[in-house]
C-alpha cells in the first residue's frame, strides 16, 4: 500500500464524517446505531466528531450494522488505514528536540511488553554503547547531551524482567564501523554480554546468510499493536493491525535465518576479535 506522507495521521475527521453521512443515509440515530453494536452513545458520537480513534472492529461493527455495500466497505477500510499511519518528519522530530523523542520511547516501553526490533544497517541505543550513541549522533549540529542521557536512561527498561525483548541485527548493522576498532570491540563485547539476559533474545545473521525479500528498513513492533519504520527522513508509524501483522510475518522469516544463544555470542565475539587485531 502507498501512502502520501501529507495525509498520514490526519484521516480521523474524514472517517468520522463518512460514518456520521452513513448513519443519516440509514436514518438511524446516534442512540439507534450505538444501541445495535452494542456501544455507548457517546463513543459513537465522539468517533464521528473524530474525538475517538475506532479500533479495526469497531469499524466492521459499524459497518455492519450500517449495512454497507461492498464498496463502501472498502473506501472506509482503506481510510482508516492511512488514519491509523504517522509520519514523523526527521527534521521536524530536530527541531523539537532529540530527547523529546527519547521520552516518547521510554513511554512506549513503559507501556509494552513484547519488543521485537529488525536491525538493518545500524545498533539501537537500548543495545548500545555511549561511544556508539554520541557517534550516531556526530552527523546533526547542536548539543546532543540530553538525549544521549535520555538514550542511555531507556536501557534500563532491558533489565524489567516483566518484559520481552528480541533484537535482530544484520552483520552490517554490527560491524559497521562508527567508531575506531577498539571501541567497536567494546560495542560488539556489550552485545554478547547482552545475550545472557533471560528475557533478552539477541540474533544476527552473517553476511552470506540468504534473507527472505530483500529487508529495506530497520523496524520495532511494539507488542501486536504498533509498528515504527525508520528511514533517513524520517520515521512511519502503523497502527492498523494489517500492517502490524505484515510487519510481524516479515520478522518471522528473519527470525528463522538469525543466530542465537551460544551461537550469536560466538559469531559476536569473532567480528569483536577482528576489531582488535
Amino acid at each position: 500500500m502507498t501512502f502520501e506522507p501529507e495525509e498520514l495521521g490526519q484521516s480521523w475527521q474524514e472517517l468520522g464524517a463518512m460514518l456520521r453521512d452513513l448513519r443519516k443515509a440509514a436514518g438511524l440515530s446516534g442512540d439507534r446505531l450505538a444501541a445495535r453494536c452494542n456501544m455507548s452513545q457517546s463513543k459513537v458520537s465522539r468517533i464521528e466528531n473524530g474525538r475517538a480513534r475506532p479500533s479495526l472492529l469497531d469499524i466492521e461493527t459499524l459497518l455492519t450494522a450500517l449495512d454497507a455495500p461492498p464498496q463502501v466497505v472498502a473506501d472506509v477500510s482503506a481510510l482508516a488505514r492511512t488514519a491509523n499511519t504517522e509520519w514523523q518528519d526527521a527534521r521536524g522530530l530536530r527541531r523539537k528536540g532529540l530527547d523529546k523523542k527519547q521520552r516518547e520511547l521510554a513511554g512506549l516501553e513503559a507501556s509494552s511488553t513484547d519488543f521485537r526490533f529488525f536491525l538493518l544497517s545500524m545498533i539501537t541505543a537500548l543495545l548500545s554503547t555511549p561511544e556508539y550513541i554520541r557517534a550516531s549522533l556526530a552527523h546533526i549540529p547542536g548539543d546532543h547531551s540530553k538525549a544521549i542521557a535520555r538514550k542511555l536512561e531507556r536501557q534500563e527498561v532491558l533489565y524489567d524482567r516483566s518484559k520481552r525483548f528480541t533484537f535482530i541485527l544484520t552483520e552490517q548493522a554490527a560491524r559497521s564501523p562508527f567508531l575506531p576498532p577498539d571501541a567497536m570491540a567494546v560495542q560488539l563485547d556489550r552485545l554478547a554480554s547482552l545475550t545472557h539476559l533471560p528475557n533478552v533474545r539477541l540474533g544476527v545473521i552473517p553476511l552470506n546468510t540468504p534473507m527472505p525479500g530483500c529487508p529495506l528498513n530497520t523496524f520495532t513492533i511494539y507488542d501486536d499493536r504498533l509498528a515504527t519504520a525508520e528511514m533517513s527522513t524520517g520515521v512511519m508509524l502503523f497502527r492498523d493491525p494489517r500492517d502490524v501483522r505484515a510487519y510481524a510475518e516479515e520478522f518471522a522469516g528473519y527470525e528463522e535465518r538469525a543466530l542465537f544463544g551460544e551461537n550469536a555470542r560466538a559469531k559476536l565475539s569473532e567480528w569483536s576479535a577482528v576489531c582488535r587485531a
